[in-house]
C-alpha cells in the first residue's frame, strides 16, 4: 500500500497534541493591532481547540500525526 500524503496547508496550521487534540491559531493576530489593547493581543496569541464537528476531517489530512 501506499504512503499517505500529508495536506502541507494543514500541517502548517494545525498541530495535534499528544491526546490527541487538533490545536489551531486564534484569529486576528496578524495586522492592525495598533487599536487593541494588551491583553485582547496576548488572548488572541494562545492556542485553541478545534471544534469537534472539524476533527475527523482535519486528522484526515494529517494521516500520520
Amino acid at each position: 500500500m501506499p504512503k499517505l500524503k500529508t495536506r502541507k496547508s494543514a500541517k502548517k496550521r494545525f498541530k495535534v497534541t499528544a491526546s490527541g487534540k487538533v490545536l489551531r491559531r486564534g484569529r486576528g493576530i496578524r495586522h492592525l493591532l495598533e487599536h487593541l489593547p494588551a491583553s485582547q493581543k496576548r488572548k488572541r496569541n494562545r492556542k485553541r481547540q478545534v471544534h469537534n464537528a472539524d476533527v475527523e476531517r482535519i486528522k484526515g489530512m494529517l494521516p500520520y500525526s
